[in-house]
Order: C-alpha cells, then sequence, then structure tokens
C-alpha cells in the first residue's frame, strides 16, 4: 500500500492566472482568507491608467503591436465604463484589482489581454496604483482645505474687533481678537497643506519598471510612462520601488495631524457651546438632541470629529507596525495597507467637509465673549508691562500686580475697577493714563505688531492672506 505522501492530489490544477506551477486549487478558505478586491476595487481607475501607460509603453518599443495596443487600451476604456456603471462583476476568486480587471480583458479581446503583464508584475503595479491614489486623493483634499481656511478668514473678518478670553491651562489668561483665534486655527491647516503638497511631491516618481523586484528584461521606457501619468521621474532602485510603502505613511501622519487639528478645534467648540462659555451657537442643522431630555443641543458633529481623530491616529500607527518587521523586497503583509489608508482617506475627507460647510455658520455670541474676558484679571500683564514703561524693573512689576490682583480679588472687582488712589498703594508710578492701558480694549490694541491680537493687525493679516491667494 502506498503511503499518503505518494498519494496523487484529487483536486484539480489551480485556474489562477499564476497557477502554473501548482496542482492544486487554492481551498476556498484560504480565498476568502486573502482575497483583497472587497477593498482594493477602488483603485480600478488608477489600474486603468497604469495598464493603459504600460501598453503604450510596450507599442512605443516594440513589445506589443500597434493592433494589440489599441486593443488593450479600447477594452480597458470598456470595463471602466462597465465598472462605473455598475455592470461590472468582481470575483473573489481572481483576488485583487489588478487580476480581475486583467482577466476580464483577456474574456474581452483574447490574446492581447494575455500579453498586457509584460515587463511588470503586481508588485510594481500595485505600487504605482497607489501612489497615483494617494496623488489623487492630495489633489482632492488640497480644495477641501483651501474652503475651510477661506471660511476661517471670513469668520477672523468678521470678528476681528470681538474681545475673548485667550487662555492658557484653560484658565484666563490675555485679551485676545476672536478674529486672531480664528487665524491661530487657520495656520495649522496651512501647515497641513503644506505637509499633503509635499508628500505629494515626495511621493510622485514612477515605480513601473521595478517589476517583481529586479527590474525586467525587456527593453521599457520607463520615463515615458512617467510622463504619460504625471510623474516627475522615475524610482531609482528596484528592491526599494516595491517595498516602500512610506508615501502611504507620510500620507496618513499628514492626515492624523489634520484631524488632530480639527480634533483641537472641536473640543474648543464643545466647550464654547455649553452655557458654562456660551461663546458660540453652532447651526441646529450640525446637532442633534436627546431621546430623553427634550432641552439638550449636543454639538455632535465636533465630538464626531474629535472621536474619528482616534480612528485616523490608530491607522497610521497600524502602518507603521505593519511595515517595521518586513525584510526587502515584496511582502504579502502589504496587502493590509489598504483598508487603514483607504479609511483615513474617507474619514479625513468627510470631516473636511463638514468643517468647511460648519465654519461659516457660526453664531458668535459677542457679549458673553467680551464679559469672560472681562474675568479673571486679564489685563494684569498690562498693568505690569505699564509699570516697566514707567522705569520699574518687570521682577518688581509682576510683584506689585500681584498684590494688586489679591486686592481686587477681595473686593470683588477686575483691576480696571480699582480707583486711582487703590492702585497707586502698589506703586506711585501709577498715574491715570492706566486705564487706557488695563481696558480691554487697549489690551488688544497695545499688541500691535505682526502676528498679534490687536484688531488691526487682524485685518492685516487677513488682507495678506486674501492677497497671497
Amino acid at each position: 500500500m502506498s503511503s499518503n505522501s505518494d498519494q496523487k492530489p484529487s483536486q484539480k490544477p489551480s485556474q489562477k492566472l499564476w497557477g502554473g506551477r501548482f496542482a492544486e486549487t487554492t481551498s476556498a478558505l484560504v480565498e476568502r482568507f486573502s482575497e483583497s478586491v472587497s477593498f482594493d476595487a477602488r483603485l480600478y481607475r488608477q489600474d486603468i491608467r497604469g495598464s493603459q501607460a504600460h501598453a503604450r509603453m510596450l507599442g512605443k518599443v516594440g513589445v506589443l503591436s500597434s493592433a494589440d495596443v489599441d486593443a488593450i487600451v479600447s477594452g480597458l476604456d470598456g470595463i471602466l465604463a462597465d465598472i462605473e456603471a455598475g455592470r461590472f462583476e468582481w470575483k473573489t476568486e481572481l483576488e485583487d484589482v489588478h487580476m480581475n480587471i486583467e482577466a476580464a480583458l483577456t474574456a474581452r479581446i483574447g490574446n492581447a489581454g494575455k500579453r498586457l503583464h509584460t515587463g511588470r508584475s503586481r508588485n510594481d503595479q500595485v505600487a504605482t496604483d497607489l501612489r497615483l491614489y494617494v496623488r489623487d486623493v492630495i489633489d482632492e483634499l488640497v480644495p477641501l482645505i483651501d474652503r475651510v481656511a477661506g471660511g476661517l478668514l471670513d469668520l477672523a473678518e468678521r470678528e476681528a474687533d470681538t474681545v475673548m478670553p485667550g487662555f492658557t491651562h484653560l484658565q484666563i489668561a490675555q485679551p485676545v481678537s476672536f478674529g486672531h483665534h480664528m487665524l491661530a486655527w487657520r495656520e495649522q491647516i496651512l501647515r497641513d497643506r503644506a505637509r499633503l503638497l509635499d508628500c505629494r511631491q515626495r511621493m510622485n516618481l514612477l515605480p513601473l519598471g521595478a517589476a517583481a523586484l529586479a527590474g525586467t528584461v525587456y527593453p521599457i521606457d520607463r520615463a515615458f510612462v512617467a510622463e504619460q501619468l504625471g510623474f516627475d521621474g522615475v524610482t531609482a532602485n528596484s528592491l526599494d520601488t516595491v517595498s516602500d510603502r512610506d508615501f502611504a505613511i507620510e500620507f496618513c501622519f499628514a492626515a492624523s495631524l489634520t484631524l488632530v487639528h480639527l480634533s483641537r478645534w472641536s473640543e474648543e467648540l464643545i466647550l464654547w457651546a455649553t452655557p458654562m462659555f456660551a461663546f458660540v451657537d453652532l447651526p441646529d442643522r450640525f446637532c442633534t438632541g436627546s431621546s430623553i431630555m427634550p432641552q439638550k443641543k449636543n454639538p455632535d458633529v465636533p465630538e464626531l470629529v474629535r472621536g474619528k481623530t482616534g480612528r485616523v491616529v490608530g491607522n497610521l500607527n497600524a502602518l507603521l507596525v505593519l511595515m517595521k518587521g518586513q525584510p526587502l523586497a515584496y511582502n504579502r503583509d502589504n496587502q493590509e495597507d489598504k483598508p487603514p489608508l483607504f479609511d483615513t482617506v474617507d474619514t479625513v475627507s468627510l470631516c473636511l467637509q463638514v468643517y468647511a460647510e460648519m465654519i461659516p455658520a457660526i453664531t458668535v455670541r459677542r457679549d458673553n465673549c467680551r464679559a469672560a474676558a472681562a474675568k479673571g484679571f486679564s489685563t494684569a500683564t498690562d498693568l505690569a508691562d505699564y509699570l516697566v514703561g514707567k522705569g520699574l524693573p518687570f521682577r518688581d512689576a509682576h510683584h506689585a500686580v500681584g498684590s494688586a490682583v489679591g486686592f481686587a480679588a477681595k473686593k470683588g472687582c477686575d483691576l480696571s475697577e480699582l480707583s486711582l488712589d487703590e492702585l497707586k498703594g502698589f506703586s506711585p508710578l501709577i498715574g491715570q493714563d492706566v486705564y487706557a492701558r488695563i481696558t480691554l480694549e487697549g489690551s488688544l490694541n497695545a499688541r500691535n505688531h505682526v502676528g498679534a491680537t490687536a484688531p488691526a493687525q487682524v485685518r492685516a493679516a487677513i488682507a495678506r492672506a486674501r492677497q497671497n491667494r
């Protein structure tokens, strides 16, 4: 009797496009476990663009006939139309977006479809698709960021003269212009914009031509393909090319930091919308109610943005951990780069969209902002600076004003409400002109240099921003 190891497999030979070496078909469980088309099908546009450019290049260098090139390009156009019309049947047994499209192309045009993969591998193919995809995403996100930044600019202009408390340690520190605060948010989102564009520039090199890991024996013209696909050049090392996911990690970092900024804004809006602050009203359409408490108006949009930020930061961590133990070159682990990348794209895009709509609709409750700024002795530093201007060393001025604050706190009034005689009790240098310095408007207007909170500087910053758009 022969041993089990001597028995021939009962399964049919593999029907996979790569299955010539295999004597068994793939287990149904393994197919479910290893397929990626359920999520990477969203790369179809990039996959088709890359394949068409590759085919044209193969025709240019004489590897494919012009008839084959025409058939491939036309066939892929037809597949694109079918996918976008919802007529295309995605098959999990074909594993991924690449094999689904290639199989469909071969079914349509015959042997010409089988020649498309000449001189390339799925390794450099997916690297190309992903770079094209992330590049396309950045090109969609930048205008969204511009909308958010534009909304902040308009809100800043509207509220340039609105006085609100500035905080450190969430304690009232000094008066600031509400418009100045909005311009601070805008600086954050502009840095996010710059990071995305920087990521785009760094990754805009063509991977095709690296093949599986070592390049190809065919006389390919990588520069031609790069030009066809809008890349600035070609990658320099085939081993690095097929295993590199730095660009995806870098994008997810930039997206994470963008949402960290939006989350910080959300935290402030959530606080400002509470009755304890009452600095702003959020439109009803961006809020929800309670199932049990009829008075509630919950700031759900900012809360959800704050929550979704955790997801995106987690996606960044997932990509970093995915890559940390991989040797060169390509490993199947890299299939798992797409779910966190795609989720990050969807989440950051939606959060930017909702903020772009919400910011222009925010109503600022100016009287409440001003009343809050008048609390907490927010002009104490101005009094110290006033005394320094009169010749008192800053440390002595700091001590004198601290004593004045303690006195006013016991009396239950603000510094500006103390009489001149009471103020002189802390320093004989104080004169009648002090009141122009320790009012809220006096404090704001005194900080009149580039980057500071004086309303005149806020308007100047807005004018520069509009000129540089």
